[in-house]
């Protein structure tokens, strides 16, 4: 690498240092005596790329700071969600971590947003080694503020490595450079197509899409390989400040940034005269879909293969003493069902267990895209519009509502076994709490969102009021199964995940 980095400055340098050598050469057979500049300046320009290149070499060995090595890089950019999909195709569902990320090829990338993003954030990308000369060179003149230059390579490297938030001068320019060594080092280990596509993967387009395929599902409700001239030209637009050019938000300052992109095709003659001028008419057509675990198709089957998939092994002092029950079911789960715990059963190659939110896996079910929609349709339409409305008519006149034809010691006494089994309450257990602390806090009004068949509201209750308030909605399941196989083709939890 000290070779390489050595070698690619001589390359940026090469040049405008040739042009000062020669006129430096004419002024001294001009002016006799005069040799002695030339011996300065060679010897000026050797301890200069002597320096650069050992404190490139510093760097590189992590002597000012920690230099992440090749495998690092690779396995930072490989941390994918996992996604679940239907028997007929259909992904319904992700898990992982804050970031929702899943892995897009090559191959899936249509040609005019690969070129919308080299034409827009790296023109010379195909001609480089991963770095940009005059745009380091512009950065250190900068004191580390932002003057452009930086290579799809570099901005990989620092997709992969964010900066800090709080960073003095002297660090923007020491990261800056760390990512002129990662770029090499990527440079050196990956194709063109596989920095491109790593790029693409691992961005930010905020509003939890990270990564094109996720970017192109959240605004467009589309797959990459989908995505028009107009919408690849928005995404890519985006790279530069996601915040600042959000379609959903400031939709003007989108369509500029769009238009440059264009103009940038345009210009690279990626697209001609008659396309540019087309699209450059049309409008932003959102269709915004916010990802979110609690939200989408199949809520509470997603839920139930998560549990099932990540289970460990039952061990008996896990379990508490009336959930002796439980330590058979799970054990006999363990034993004879391959599903249960799969990832704990089955390694990676390196011998650790699978990671649902992080390793990318892909889900089958025999789950029916369009059964499960017709199922959850009907469970909403069939309690939110009509059982729902006619037991809160008939509630209206109970003093005890939403309970029926029991006393006032069997409703606290239920009251109570929901509060225990809440997670609010095992948490305030777990932080310490006495049972009077516990209690002060259920009975305490506080700010919450809550469920209601018209939407989400936001209300102000004690937590205690809040269990009562979910007892008075109607539960409901449901359940298809194929006969002749036994595979579940539509399954729904409840209402409302």
């Amino acid at each position: 690498l000290f070779c390489v980095n050595l070698q690619g400055f001589c390359d940026i340098t090469r040049i405008t240092w040739k042009k000062m050598v020669q006129k430096t050469q004419k002024k001294a057979k001009k002016q006799t005596g005069h040799g002695k500049w030339v011996r300065r300046f060679w010897l000026v320009y050797i301890i200069g790329v002597a320096f650069v290149a050992l404190f490139l070499f510093t760097i590189d060995n992590g002597l000012l700071g920690h230099m992440p090595s090749v495998q690092e890089l690779s396995h930072n950019q490989n941390e994918f969600a996992s996604e679940v999909y239907t028997a007929d195709g259909k992904a319904i569902g992700r898990y992982s971590y804050k970031r929702n990320r899943v892995f897009s090829e090559y191959d899936d990338l249509p040609q005019h947003l690969i070129d919308a993003l080299v034409a827009t954030e790296d023109e010379r990308f195909y001609e480089h080694s991963g770095i940009d000369g005059r745009g380091l060179l512009r950065a250190i003149l900068k004191m580390g503020k932002d003057g452009g230059g930086s290579t799809i390579t570099q901005q990989l490297a620092k997709n992969l490595f964010p900066r800090g938030q709080k960073l003095s001068k002297f660090e923007v320019i020491l990261k800056k450079l760390r990512e002129w060594v990662m770029a090499i080092k990527l440079e050196r280990n990956y194709t063109k197509e596989e920095i491109l596509t790593m790029y693409l993967n691992t961005y930010d387009f905020i509003n939890q899409a990270v990564g094109i395929k996720m970017a192109a599902k959240v605004y467009f409700n589309k797959t990459p390989e989908e995505l028009n001239l107009n919408e690849a030209a928005t995404l890519v637009g985006m790279c530069k400040n996601p915040s600042l050019y959000n379609p959903r938000i400031y939709m003007d300052n989108a369509v500029k940034r769009r238009n440059v992109v264009l103009n940038q095709m345009l210009r690279n003659e990626k697209i001609n005269r008659a396309v540019y001028d087309l699209t450059k008419t049309q409008p932003i057509a959102l269709n915004f879909q916010r990802e979110d675990h609690k939200t989408g198709t199949g809520t509470y089957l997603r839920e139930y293969l998560r549990k099932i998939l990540t289970a460990k092994k039952p061990e008996k002092e896990n379990y508490r003493g009336w959930q002796k029950q439980q330590f058979y079911e799970d054990s006999l789960q363990w034993e004879n069902n391959p599903v249960y715990g799969w990832c704990n059963k089955n390694t990676k190659p390196n011998g650790e267990p699978y990671n649902i939110y992080a390793d990318g896996l892909r889900i089958h079910t025999t789950i029916d895209s369009r059964m499960q929609k017709y199922a959850e349709e009907a469970m909403r339409e069939h309690l939110g519009e009509n059982l729902q409305p006619l037991f809160d008519k008939l509630s209206k006149r109970n003093k005890r509502r939403p309970f029926y034809d029991i006393s006032q010691k069997e409703i606290d006494k239920i009251m109570d076994r929901a509060m225990v089994n809440s997670d609010r309450y095992r948490n305030l257990q777990e932080e310490g709490k006495s049972k009077k602390q516990i209690l002060d806090s259920f009975n305490k009004k506080t700010a919450m969102t809550v469920f209601s068949w018209d939407g989400l509201k936001d209300t102000i209750l004690t937590p205690y009021d809040s269990i009562r308030y979910y007892k008075g909605f109607l539960r409901s399941g449901f359940m298809a199964m194929e006969p002749g196989t036994g595979k579940v083709k539509a399954y729904v939890g409840g209402a409302d995940y």
